[in-house]
């Protein structure tokens, strides 16, 4: 998947706040009108269908009726939010040319009219989507493949589920199946449609999009990739050369970073390393408040020395507020915010990636902390669910995939405080944590890719 990193200043001014306050509740209340229409026709395609029939393909008079009324459904929708003209460029291929369509960049949730303009292909949809209202019956209707970011086997439940979908001898998309490109650009001037992780919000990209008179869109068909022999024996290079073809089609950077949770994150082994550490907008919160270096170091200090005096480590907004010495709470609560999705938030987390991210002790140190607070049995040996804790506290976010870092550390004897000082200081791909994650995230500016935050933009 490809999804814009970009943020987008609000395009708000005094003729789109006029237009706005007409267009807004007519064009919501259409699309919200044959939206809520899809949903019966979404339940009827499916109805009476037993398990093992809804896992295939649905055919015959359940396919070509329910289709083209849910096609004209969402061409309805999409028309009443003011995108009225879909311009298409290029051709789309058939199912036995190119039986995957791969489409960038993904930026926002009005990417969704690329539907409409592909004829409803399956999709693979995280599995969070399945509970919210409406969206969840479209799923079904779409017999989409659902993968949870957190599960690792859902993933490979998705990808077994690719293999058997393709194509009829069950060659799968990773194995080298031929792909489209497809892109999405949005060329109309200021871009009101692109929502991520940080600048507008969703609300705000519909007010904007909405309060416009129309919204100009173009679908393009890239002509069918085919894999080379390599690249069918190497699925990441196959899937590298793919994005960089459709980064340079866009004019814009390829990165590597993917979406998780709430932010984008790099991959490294696994694990998940934020594009903007949390760390550094803590030290950036604290900065703002005027707490100089010395008095956030004596803060992380005092807090080892109430953890390992046996205190709880989780505290509320309020006590933060007082720990840290600010003048008021909204900003504990920003910075609670940061590692969690309530006003408490683990001091652990917290002491052990501000202390990282700013050079207040050294790594042997910190691994030292980490390793005594995450060994639950205090036993001297990390269990993965203990590693998984201390990781996450070092890189400020959870980490959930934490198997193949495990294997390597178990790999080295038993997972003793030795053998992960070993492992983050001598391993190929995990010392990069240490030299390259926790050591240039002290940057100045809180990024450690070379790319100026607010102004970083390009797929992954």
């Amino acid at each position: 998947r490809y999804d814009a990193i970009c943020t987008v200043k609000s395009p708000l001014t005094q003729s789109g706040m006029i237009l706005g306050v007409v267009l807004f509740p007519v064009r919501i209340t259409l699309a919200t009108l044959f939206f809520l229409l899809m949903w019966p026709v979404a339940r009827l395609r499916l109805a009476g269908l037993s398990a093992a029939e809804r896992a295939e393909p649905v055919r015959g008079w359940r396919w070509w009726l329910f289709h083209h009324i849910m096609l004209f459904l969402s061409r309805a929708v999409f028309f009443s939010v003011g995108f009225l003209w879909i311009r298409v460029k290029g051709r789309q291929a058939g199912l036995k040319e190119a039986p995957v369509l791969v489409v960038a960049p993904h930026s926002g949730f009005l990417d969704m009219l690329v539907l409409y303009a592909t004829g409803l292909p399956i999709v693979v949809s995280r599995a969070e989507n399945c509970r919210l209202p409406v969206i969840g019956a479209l799923l079904e209707f779409n017999q989409s493949l659902i993968v949870s970011r957190k599960d690792p086997q859902s993933r490979k439940k998705c990808v077994s589920q690719i293999c058997e979908r393709v194509t009829s001898d069950a060659r799968a998309f990773l194995a080298g199946v031929p792909v489209q490109p497809v892109l999405l650009h949005y060329p109309g001037e200021p871009d009101t449609v692109r929502w991520t992780w940080k600048g507008q919000t969703w609300l705000g990209a519909l007010w904007h999009t909405t309060s416009q008179i129309h919204t100009s869109v173009t679908v393009e068909f890239l002509p069918v990739y085919t894999p080379s022999p390599d690249e069918k024996q190497s699925p990441e290079l196959y899937a590298e050369n793919v994005q960089k073809l459709m980064a340079e089609a866009l004019c814009v950077p390829a990165t590597d970073y993917v979406m998780e949770g709430r932010s984008p994150v790099k991959k490294l082994g696994n694990l998940s390393l934020p594009l903007e550490p949390p760390a550094q907008e803590t030290l950036r919160l604290l900065r703002e408040h005027g707490l100089t270096s010395a008095h956030v170091e004596a803060v992380m200090n005092h807090v080892i020395d109430s953890c390992h005096s046996g205190q709880s480590s989780m505290v509320t907004a309020d006590h933060l507020t007082a720990l840290l010495g600010l003048k008021d709470r909204k900003t504990a609560v920003k910075i609670c915010s940061l590692y969690s999705k309530d006003d408490t938030v683990d001091l652990r987390q917290i002491c052990l990636s501000v202390s990282a991210a700013s050079g207040f002790r050294s790594l042997e140190s910190l691994i030292h902390t980490a390793f005594t607070w995450y060994d639950a049995d205090q036993d001297g040996l990390l269990s993965a669910d203990d590693l998984s804790g201390l990781m996450g506290a070092l890189v400020g976010v959870p980490q959930y995939s934490i198997t193949e870092m495990y294997t390597a550390l178990t790999a080295r004897g038993r997972p003793t405080e030795a053998s992960l000082q070993d492992l983050l200081m001598t391993h190929p791909v995990y010392r990069r944590v240490c030299t390259e994650y926790l050591h240039s995230s002290g940057s100045a500016d809180g990024n450690h890719n070379g790319i100026p935050n607010r102004k970083a933009n390009g797929i992954k």
